[in-house]
């Protein structure tokens, strides 16, 4: 697909309809969503705006990529699945950025962020990403953390222990994620760990589509 092509794709997935009595043209609100997602800082995001003349607050950028309410599309039918846990710095707390990665496209298929890490967490996050997507026949690629592979038998879910080969290129994805959703936290230090997730599922549904 040309380049052109593929980012005019990116911006028709950008819906901005739940924006009432906005005076910014959604012909710039898009390029400015999709900017941001992929990692121009708001404050620059803003100076992109008022090269256009339009003057808005770092505060409203972000208001509309929480509003617009992105997320990875659902339905897929893997045949692997990569997932994958970390922990991420959100200002002065930690938190467990949870990822599930389709190793074959390098798509983002769910995504999770937690206070702590538990059996019960892994367990939740496994059972969401069933409802999204068709994988109870995929297999099911996890490192050594022991909480993975407790959830994969009570799913019921086969699964091999990779370290490298399908998992290098994932671990990629998983480092991006990991920095964006440490960007937004700079950027909003006060943020709740809610808006953080939703930032979160935001940059998938991005990273998804290239941006």
């Amino acid at each position: 697909m040309p380049e052109n092509d593929r980012l005019s794709g990116c911006l028709d997935e950008i819906n901005v309809e739940f924006v009432e009595r906005e005076a910014t043209p959604k012909l710039l609100m898009k390029p400015s969503m999709q900017l941001h997602l992929a990692g121009l800082s708001l404050s620059n995001t803003v100076s992109f705006l008022e090269v256009f003349g339009v003057d808005r607050g770092r505060s409203t950028v972000h208001s509309w990529v929480h509003e617009a309410d992105l997320q990875p599309e659902s339905g897929r039918c893997p045949n692997h699945v990569a997932v994958d846990e970390a922990v991420i710095q959100l200002d002065d707390e930690q938190y467990w950025l949870y990822a599930a990665v389709d190793p074959d496209s390098n798509d983002l298929l769910h995504t999770k962020l937690e206070p702590r890490r538990t059996n019960v967490v892994a367990d939740q996050f496994f059972a969401e990403l069933r409802d999204k997507h068709d994988v109870d026949d995929a297999i099911f690629l996890v490192d050594e953390a022991v909480p993975l592979h407790r959830a994969c038998d009570k799913h019921d879910l086969g699964f091999r222990y990779e370290r490298h080969r399908d998992r290098n290129s994932v671990e990629r994805v998983f480092r991006e994620v990991t920095r964006r959703t440490t960007s937004f936290s700079n950027c909003f230090s006060n943020a709740k760990a809610e808006t953080a997730d939703k930032w979160l599922r935001s940059v998938a549904f991005a990273w998804n589509q290239r941006i």
